[in-house]
């Protein structure tokens, strides 16, 4: 049904992320079917045309009239079978005709921009669900492998699914994790914890240059997934890039928080964000940290930017922001429709009496989100076909999920609310006044064009809430991971920038109008723009840590190996 590459890429376009989504509540789904169901009952002769209109096209395929045919592009669809015999071709007709006329049934409906995204997107997840292939009596592919293999692809698919009920708690698997051993082929560049405490990690990689920038880097990784996605493997490391380019490289490491932890909230997050660049200063001898942030880390990042900038300390050096969001939209992405303010409430509730989310549990909402990418493709491969799922390091990290504790979502959902970051002063949160325009770091900005959970266009709003002279915004050909996994060697790879040094104009059709196109990775762009504003080299230090901050384990550490 689906080769292997390809379901590495659209599984790993759909990493788990923090956003909205995270106060999405079952009362906003349930909402969105309710809204379905008053329509069909506030107007029977609407409904009994589309039903008449529906029913023609079934005659139409009964009698083989029917001129149905999917979409070519559709992956569902492309087995031969499915346009040459008659059963199956009636069968990809008969679920064509339900979703051709559940489409014109609700563009007829007569509802608000609002209510019609939650229609639709809730609507294309039911259809979506009823596809045929979905089944094995519709699938003729699982059927000619069941055939070719004697039955095993079926025992094999049975065995898969049993896996998933007693070991993945009910959900299908999207990745074979045996092949990945951290320490070992995942996350091993070498370094060492230099400070531990009840909330992080702080690692120092080792240098593999004899001469370093004097100024070094940190990265804040997000909170509910773990930092080894900075290191994932030789190829796809960011680590070893900086280490190589002679950057002083130093990441931070959450702790997976359990219940008894659910008190952490943002400021929580904040001190220890400091904590670890006063860390990074003494190890380094340096007055300036630059920093760099993906995703939530990069909200989080913005909130000590803005903290230190109202406290007037001076240590935060250059600022880099890969595909986040500061200022969201509820239509920035499909599902941000089905987000309401009561449901963001009870989802604080909820998580407030449980003390943390766990990261099963949001993995699980997530995927229901994008169930063709994250569910039934799986379905089909683990279980009709009898597959493994691929063993791809990215899908390895994603699937090690870390709870969320649920003081720290309420105050993501306190910044969506409030747009806290577009005010100047507004909004109180981490015991000062928001305000990113006191912030005037220099600022490289990165979106991914296919990225779908933070999508560009609102990354690209960040630009114009900072204080910044200097501000950077590049675009990343690939998805939400893929677009900060892009390393050089890629031959598809290219990225956008401005032609000019000019401040990024407010409007991004302006920006778009004024880029050139660069083929290969992007990295090599950032490089020369961190080396920049890392000051002068020296000589590289040859141990790790320093009197203070003593080496501990080595990396990755002890808390991206908890579980729990």
């Amino acid at each position: 049904m689906n080769d292997r590459k390809t379901l590495e890429n659209e599984a790993a376009q759909s990493t788990t992320a923090l956003g909205p989504m995270i106060g999405l509540a079952r009362e906003d789904f349930i909402g969105a079917v309710a809204l379905l169901l008053r329509e069909t009952a506030s107007d029977p002769a609407r409904s009994l045309k589309h039903a008449r209109s529906m029913g023609e096209d079934m005659v139409k395929i009964m009698t083989g009239n029917s001129d149905l045919a999917p979409d070519p592009k559709d992956k569902r669809f492309k087995d031969p079978a499915w346009q040459y015999n008659p059963f199956f071709r009636a069968g990809a007709q008969y679920y064509l005709a339900v979703q051709k006329g559940m489409s014109n049934w609700l563009s007829d409906l007569d509802l608000d921009d609002l209510e019609r995204d939650r229609a639709n997107f809730i609507s294309n997840i039911i259809i979506d669900g009823l596809a045929p292939t979905n089944t094995l009596m519709g699938n003729p592919t699982a059927q000619k492998r069941l055939i070719d293999s004697g039955g095993m692809s079926l025992i094999k698919g049975l065995k898969n699914a049993y896996e998933d009920m007693v070991h993945n708690k009910g959900m299908v698997s999207q990745v074979d994790k045996r092949p990945f051993k951290l320490g070992e082929n995942i996350a091993i560049s070498k370094g060492s914890v230099v400070l531990r405490t009840e909330m992080m990690e702080l690692v120092h990689y080792a240098p593999t240059t004899d001469e370093v920038y004097e100024i070094p880097q940190l990265t804040i990784p997000p909170q509910i997934n773990k930092m080894y996605i900075n290191d994932l493997s030789p190829d796809k490391s960011v680590v070893k890039w900086q280490v190589d380019n002679g950057i002083q490289t130093f990441v931070i490491s959450w702790r997976n928080p359990t219940k008894e932890q659910g008190h952490w909230d943002m400021a929580d997050y904040i001190h220890s964000c400091r904590e670890a660049m006063d860390a990074v200063s003494a190890i380094t001898g340096s007055k300036k940290v630059n920093v760099s942030a993906g995703c939530s880390g990069g909200q989080t990042a913005a909130m000590l930017a803005s903290r230190m900038s109202a406290d007037k300390d001076t240590l935060l050096g250059a600022l880099t922001l890969m595909v986040c969001v500061l200022h969201p939209k509820q239509n920035d992405i499909e599902a941000g429709s089905l987000v309401s303010e009561n449901g963001m409430q009870l989802a604080r509730r909820r998580a407030a009496k449980k003390g943390v989310i766990k990261g099963d549990d949001l993995a699980r909402g997530f995927a229901w989100l994008r169930p063709n990418d994250l569910i039934w493709n799986y379905v089909i491969n683990n279980y009709l076909l009898g597959e493994d799922p691929p063993a791809f390091d990215v899908l390895f990290w994603n699937a090690d999920a870390t709870n969320l504790s649920a003081s720290l979502m309420g105050d993501f959902l306190t910044i969506f609310e409030t747009l806290a970051f577009t005010k100047k002063g507004e909004v109180e949160m981490v015991d000062h006044k928001v305000d990113l325009s006191k912030v005037t770091s220099d600022l490289f900005i990165l979106g991914g064009v296919t990225d779908h959970i933070t999508p560009w266009q609102a990354c690209y709003r960040s630009t114009q809430l900072f204080g910044s002279k200097d501000v950077t915004f590049v675009l990343s050909q690939a998805g939400h991971m893929q677009a900060i996994l892009n390393p050089p060697g890629n031959p598809k790879a290219k990225y956008f920038k401005s032609k000019t040094a000019d401040h990024p104009p407010a409007k991004v059709e302006d920006w778009l109008a004024g880029t050139e196109e660069v083929s290969g990775s992007w990295w090599p762009f950032w490089m020369e723009w961190v080396q920049a504003r890392s000051g002068k080299k020296k000589a590289a230090s040859k141990k790790l840590g320093n009197a203070k901050y003593k080496p501990l384990d080595s990396a990755p550490g002890l808390y991206v190996r908890e579980e729990r």
